[in-house]
């Protein structure tokens, strides 16, 4: 495992994160697991949970709605710290994706 900060230095991705706390479900392979959503950007994310994963690992990210549906979102395991947590980075996104991203990040007082 590299020895960096996982927010700084060249594996910061160019793109704003955006800090948020949403819980989530996920999964690679297997049964869905739970998690938090920590951070986001229209390029990825880090998610909380003890989950086992791998760098490059196949990610499924179900992002809940307020309406009870969840909106599916796919990507690959960028890095990730034992027991902590992982970074995703996005598959591309479609416009409704990016729309639920753009929810998640916007002040209550103007949705």
């Amino acid at each position: 495992m590299s020895n960096y900060d996982r927010r700084s230095g060249s594996e910061r991705r160019a793109t704003n994160r955006y800090p948020v706390e949403v819980e989530i479900e996920w999964q690679t392979t297997g049964e869905r697991q739970t998690g938090t959503l920590s951070d986001v950007s229209f390029d990825g994310c880090f998610i909380l949970g003890s989950g086992e994963v791998e760098d490059g690992d196949h990610v499924l990210i179900f992002i809940p709605l307020a309406d009870g549906m969840k909106v599916q979102f796919t990507g690959a395991v960028a890095n990730h710290v034992f027991e902590i947590g992982f970074g995703v980075k996005f598959d591309r996104l479609s416009a409704a994706q990016r729309e639920v991203l753009v929810g998640l990040v916007r002040p209550k007082d103007e949705a």
